[in-house]
């Protein structure tokens, strides 16, 4: 663009609407030309994302490509023949390059064309382009407190909106946003109440351990707690623990999450408990370094948990000694999942609890399961 129209287009930034894409087209800070993409994708009815960025020695942006949301090629775990609803990604080609020059950001290459319809109509409900206000947190916050359902309060939003169509969010939008709200522990005086009862529980006992991990706006997002005597127990019997996240709580949907051991008499023993905000790798991460640090840095010989990658990477970052194995239990569980669908399945099931039950020995084990691998093969082959 040449200098005039550089300043025509500083002039009307609250106009990007009106504007298309175009080479040369400049932009006083990224998050300014991330703004007008999106607008502009809001208006033609397509979703965006960000395709790569690249960084600088500073650690600053330097280079930043946005494409459509159906850029790419998506692959179903689903088998085609038992699909019922078609992929979400089309190869879209379009897309736009920003690049960083002289304190300014330009349009390097932009993509108008997509290989899909366009949803203009639509789009304040495609999920890049979905949000949530102030007002409306603000009422289903209310709502939610009041104890009505959240599809009533959402309902109510989309009567006073004017129809679906005016809505800005989805119901499942809400729900998300409840969830979070949910599990803020520190409303209400619950987190006070929470210090105030880990404060006694350290007074009667100075070998009570807990620590809380808080969010920007001071709400606890995770907490950690261990006894004396499973402060102890650990000392004797820690060396194999299993650990597991299948417990909710009812009111803040928390996953709770106890360290459990077995002590000389075979009985579970509990090594800590925690309760998380969400079930990803740096929740875990955080969780594992606070156990560890409780225990005094006495990291576990063996771990057992289900087959979670979040919790898997956090184990690697943590326990980077520890043997890590899945539990049996969920393992089994995957039984009917995977098999129930062949015709001899009640047989090879059989086969399998038999091999993985009574088996003493990895030898033992290994040969058994080459066995039932060729009999099962055989069975379905000629089922």
């Amino acid at each position: 663009m040449d200098g005039e129209s550089i300043e025509e287009f500083n002039t009307i930034d609250d106009s990007f609407s009106e504007l298309v894409p175009t080479l040369n087209m400049c932009f006083d800070t990224m998050e300014e030309a991330k703004k007008f993409y999106c607008e502009y994708g809001k208006k033609c009815g397509f979703g965006v994302r960000t395709r790569t960025s690249k960084k600088d020695n500073n650690n600053e942006v330097y280079n930043l490509i946005l494409v459509c949301s159906r850029e790419g090629r998506y692959v179903s775990n689903i088998r085609p023949e038992v699909k019922t609803l078609p992929s979400q990604t089309n190869q879209c080609p379009a897309g736009i390059t920003f690049a960083s020059k002289d304190d300014k950001w330009v349009v390097k290459t932009v993509v108008l064309e997509h290989s899909h319809e366009l949803c203009p109509h639509t789009s304040n409900l495609i999920r890049a382009n979905r949000k949530l206000n102030m007002h409306a947190k603000h009422t289903l916050e209310v709502n939610n407190d009041a104890d009505v359902r959240i599809n009533k309060s959402f309902l109510s939003m989309v009567s006073d909106a004017g129809g679906y169509e005016n809505m800005q969010f989805m119901e499942r939008d809400a729900r998300n946003f409840i969830g979070q709200h949910r599990r803020s522990v520190c409303k209400e005086g619950d987190g006070q109440m929470l210090l105030s009862h880990f404060s006694k529980m350290r007074d009667l006992n100075n070998n009570f351990f807990y620590e809380l991990e808080m969010d920007e706006g001071n709400k606890i997002t995770s907490v950690f707690w261990a006894d004396a005597k499973s402060r102890a127990a650990c000392e004797e019997f820690g060396d194999v623990v299993s650990f597991d996240t299948t417990y909710l709580t009812n009111k803040y949907d928390m996953p709770f999450a106890p360290f459990v051991g077995v002590n000389h008499h075979g009985q579970s023993i509990l090594l800590g408990c925690g309760l998380l905000s969400s079930e990803d790798t740096r929740s875990f991460v955080w969780l594992f370094q606070t156990w560890l640090r409780c225990m005094g840095n006495k990291a576990p010989d063996s771990i057992v948990t289900d087959q979670c990658k979040a919790m898997a990477n956090a184990i690697e970052e943590v326990f980077p000694t520890t043997k890590h194995r899945w539990c049996l239990w969920h393992i089994m569980k995957k039984i009917p999942e995977k098999l129930q669908g062949y015709k001899n399945y009640l047989a090879i099931k059989n086969d399998v609890k038999v091999l993985v039950y009574d088996c003493c020995s990895t030898v033992d084990f290994e040969m058994g399961w080459k066995e039932v691998f060729t009999k099962s093969t055989y069975k379905i082959m000629n089922g």
